[in-house]
């Protein structure tokens, strides 16, 4: 684990033993690990922006954001997985420093950009070496199989803080977590090179493998957005 990552999540509250049940990350630095491997030209945007003309977007969840306290984390690189984790800890600082309760509050993350493998749940970071593509190691040096932001497959539940922090535990208790549907052309692109898929069948694979609950938006901006016409006020999560 990255040592900022580290000082940071122990700084929120979050024992060494709840650490320990998520995986360990520190990036290294390559070249080859640059953002623009999962990021869009504009003249992609435009040319998929074209083509999502025709298909149905779940706005819905703009009806959920309707605590007294709203606040929406931009999640744009992966960082060890620290943007999600903030839409937990303000959370909880706000219930601990204003004596609120969680009903009085609407958290809204946007996992948009280079970050947008942090949508995708465990099986597929196995399956197509999320990792490997971003070089990002754990503590003994080897390369990483897991999404940092779930909890890791064999090791113990986690726990204290880092048990709602999580992001499936964060859904689960009413988070809202949006996907940019730009940037997750990238992950339908490595299904469909890897598996040798139609891009029909592709994208369905893909959206199968997103954590539940995560939902997909026109992009992130377009969802960024919107949460802040609903009242949210925008954190630079990462």
């Amino acid at each position: 684990m990255s040592s900022a990552r580290r000082a940071f999540l122990k700084q929120a509250g979050i024992s060494a033993a709840a650490l320990a049940a998520i995986p360990s990350l520190a990036r290294a630095e390559s070249s080859d690990a640059s953002p623009q491997a999962w990021s869009m030209s504009l003249h992609g945007e435009f040319e998929a922006l074209e083509q999502q003309q025709q298909e149905a977007w779940d706005t819905t969840w703009t009806q959920r954001v309707s605590a007294k306290h709203k606040a929406m984390f931009d999640v744009p690189e992966i960082a060890d997985g620290i943007g999600v984790f903030r839409g937990a800890i303000w959370g909880a600082q706000y219930i601990d420093a204003l004596k609120v309760t969680p009903a009085d509050l609407s958290t809204v993350i946007v996992i948009r950009h280079s970050g947008i493998p942090l949508a995708m749940n465990q099986d597929f970071w196995t399956t197509y070496n999320v990792g490997k593509q971003f070089k990002i190691k754990g503590e003994d040096g080897k390369v990483i199989k897991y999404n940092p932001v779930l909890a890791a497959p064999g090791a113990p539940a986690p726990t204290g803080m880092m048990a709602t922090a999580v992001l499936d535990a964060q859904i689960s208790k009413g988070a809202i977590v949006l996907a940019c549907n730009l940037a997750f052309r990238s992950i339908v692109a490595t299904v469909q090179k890897q598996d040798k898929l139609t891009p029909p069948e592709a994208r369905e694979k893909a959206k199968s493998m997103l954590v539940p609950g995560v939902i997909l938006q026109p992009s992130g901006i377009f969802a960024n957005v919107l949460a802040q016409e609903c009242g949210c006020a925008f954190v630079n999560a990462v």
